[in-house]
């Protein structure tokens, strides 16, 4: 019966306690108490960049905010906080805490909805090329070596292998020319308006000249562009519909702003 009528008050008690705990300053330096909320915001952003919690962990934050703490007190006795570019620095610093708090709190309040970023996917989706292209090429110096290259395929020579020992296009001849697939615009003009004008399987029957040399060009087939799901590019959309709202804010406030 003792037992029961004291355990609410022994409950009550180590709340009170813990409480206290959390309260109690993760040091006290010459007077001067470093409070938990210092610890608990280092302890946060340390597990964000995956870090665990320890005693270890929080013996040396501890014991870096002691450090730091007797020398901010030392800094203080010999006046630098009179200092005119610590002055500065400390304004400068206050200043990109208030900028970096007032991003996360307009990123948390201003989720772009759901319906609005689909709307922005299928605008992108409609900026993407009609048709993608997967081209081989042999890129070499002259055009006599370019129609020497398309008299020996019309004989029956393998583009690959040709490629492979005459392209001075180091990127692609090790995989006998290929460039994967792409769009028109991914090359030079002259090259992808030569290639968009082939059939699949053919090969340019003149040299095409770009700014690199003189180009032999195969197709090898075409296709619908393969784009990301909208699932893919959520996050991303989300960033970037973000920024592009924060940035007129910004010019907003700017526009209003008195400045002298």
């Amino acid at each position: 019966m003792q037992t029961k009528i004291f355990a609410p008050a022994l409950i009550a008690a180590l709340l009170a306690s813990s409480v206290f705990a959390a309260d109690k300053p993760v040091a006290v330096v010459n007077g001067v108490a470093i409070p938990q909320a210092q610890m608990d915001f280092v302890l946060k952003q340390l597990a964000e960049r995956g870090a665990k919690d320890s005693p270890e962990l929080r013996a040396k934050i501890r014991d870096d905010m002691i450090t730091k703490e007797v020398i901010a007190q030392e800094a203080a006795k010999q006046g630098l906080a009179k200092d005119a570019d610590v002055q500065v620095e400390t304004a400068m610093a206050q200043q990109n805490v208030m900028l970096k708090a007032f991003v996360q709190n307009y990123q948390k309040s201003n989720v772009i909805p759901e319906a609005a970023l689909k709307a922005e996917f299928e605008k992108l989706k409609t900026q993407m090329p009609s048709k993608e292209y997967h081209a081989r090429h042999i890129l070499v110096e002259t055009e006599k070596e370019a129609n020497e290259l398309i008299a020996a395929l019309k004989k029956g020579k393998k583009f690959e292998d040709l490629a492979k020992e005459k392209s001075k296009d180091t990127g692609s001849k090790v995989n006998g020319g290929d460039l994967g697939w792409a769009a028109p615009t991914n090359f030079v003009k002259e090259f992808g308006d030569a290639m968009v004008k082939l059939a699949k399987g053919q090969v340019t029957q003149a040299p095409v000249k770009s700014q690199f040399g003189f180009h032999v060009i195969k197709l090898e087939d075409v296709r619908q562009p393969q784009g990301p799901a909208f699932d893919e590019v959520k996050a991303g959309l989300q960033q970037q519909v973000q920024g592009q709202n924060l940035d007129k804010l910004i010019a907003d406030l700017k526009a209003k702003a008195k400045v002298e």
